[in-house]
């Protein structure tokens, strides 16, 4: 079993809805040669520097989220795609129970990760402008010139980053809400995380 690191303790022993699903989660993928590493407020665990798999909890459920899991196999149609992500995959939780259960699975799909990662393969992406940008930023970019100019400005992943932010959301209102919030960074030349 690999070390933890007692930054990521810190950060886990304030998780209050998901701990004991986090603890079990962290004993599972601490069992294979992954360092254990704080990215994004997250335990993540790499190999050679290189993300792997990442623990991480909503109001819903919680997750093992694989960096490259659109390379997995996924014979148990467990992997679920994260909103509009090209790469990532998740198996998600809701109980120990459920982790008990999938335990073999879980431990596979790491597994395959890690083989997936010393392969050197990579997810490949769709490019920016095959990306379908949705209706409520549209709108946004007909009705402000400047707006537009800014957005074809940024680099390509800055403009992905608010493409796949602004599709996310499955109502309306909340696109429009993420796209008003975001016109200033936008026209500012920054990206969602600047």
């Amino acid at each position: 079993m690999n070390k933890k690191n007692p930054v990521v303790d810190r950060v886990l022993e304030q998780e209050t809805h998901w701990q004991d699903e986090f603890q079990m989660l962290r004993t599972i993928v601490l069992g294979f040669p992954l360092a254990e590493v704080l990215k994004w407020g997250q335990a993540c665990y790499t190999l050679d520097g290189k993300n792997v798999v990442l623990i991480h909890g909503f109001k819903d459920y919680c997750a093992l989220m694989f960096f490259k899991g659109a390379l997995l196999k996924d014979p148990n149609r467990l992997l679920v795609t994260p909103g509009q992500h090209q790469a990532t995959r998740q198996i998600r939780f809701t109980s120990v129970k459920d982790i008990t259960r999938l335990k073999p699975v879980v431990k596979a799909t790491i597994q395959e990760a890690m083989e997936v990662e010393r392969a050197g393969l990579k997810v490949k992406m769709k490019k920016t402008e095959e990306l379908t940008i949705p209706d409520e930023f549209q709108k946004k970019l007909d009705a402000m010139p400047a707006l537009k100019k800014a957005f074809t400005a940024l680099t390509p992943g800055r403009q992905r980053g608010y493409i796949f932010h602004f599709s996310q959301p499955k109502l309306a209102n909340t696109r429009e809400a993420r796209v008003e919030k975001s016109i200033s960074l936008i026209l500012a030349g920054k990206g969602l995380t600047d």
